[in-house]
């Protein structure tokens, strides 16, 4: 039986897809089958709507704050999917948080702008971000785009800035941190539109703070 969806705290996962345009250096999908005690993430087959749509049903919404589309894959892979799903549980519950974990490379993914049709089903975006550098971005994320990868996740944050109430950019902290890095980050991110999020570097089952 395949994993659509976990539970982490307040907050219920959407396990879309595996597919992903990157191979982050840090991704924790080389760590093991799943995350902070998770069932396995790795799916047969990619659910179909219906499929989404009941393993959302299912949960106690009463317990949950949040619905994250965020599994072992980009959920913009699964861009028709993820939004449909969206978009039924705001109707359902209006006042539910909903946010998009994500690359930030689904133009590039769907061959077309995105993040206006994020407008009224999403709350907030959070897009790896990982560093100011281009040539950088592409050794840590290796993304099967390319050069071509780190201006169109600069371009869609600044148009999900705008699409959404809320959008931030994450970087991993590692146990070391590099906080001048950490200011042309948040520079960045501020001049996009965008807030600064630094998370700890995990392994999948420990968090390591970040100084």
């Amino acid at each position: 039986m395949q994993t659509i969806v976990y539970q982490i705290k307040d907050a219920v996962y959407a396990n879309l897809t595996n597919r992903c345009p990157c191979a982050c250096t840090f991704c924790l999908r080389a760590k093991g089958p799943g995350v902070y005690g998770s069932p396995p993430l790795w799916l047969e087959r990619e659910p179909a709507q219906a499929e989404i749509d009941a393993a959302l049903d299912a949960q106690d919404w009463t317990r949950y704050r949040e619905l994250v589309f965020c599994g072992y894959g980009e959920p913009t892979e699964r861009l028709d999917a993820l939004l449909a799903a969206a978009a039924r549980r705001k109707a359902l519950d209006p006042a539910l948080r909903v946010r998009v974990n994500t690359n930030g490379l689904s133009d590039l993914v769907n061959g077309r702008p995105t993040a206006a049709l994020f407008v009224g089903k999403v709350d907030c975006i959070s897009i790896s971000l990982n560093t100011d550098d281009p040539d950088e971005y592409l050794a840590l994320c290796r993304p099967k785009f390319g050069p071509a990868a780190f201006p169109a996740l600069l371009r869609f944050a600044r148009e999900a800035a705008q699409a959404v109430p809320e959008v931030v950019l994450t970087v991993v902290g590692e146990p070391v941190t590099d906080l001048a890095k950490q200011t042309r980050c948040r520079a960045l991110a501020e001049s996009l539109g965008a807030t600064l999020r630094v998370r700890p570097f995990e392994n999948g089952t420990r968090r390591f703070p970040v100084p």
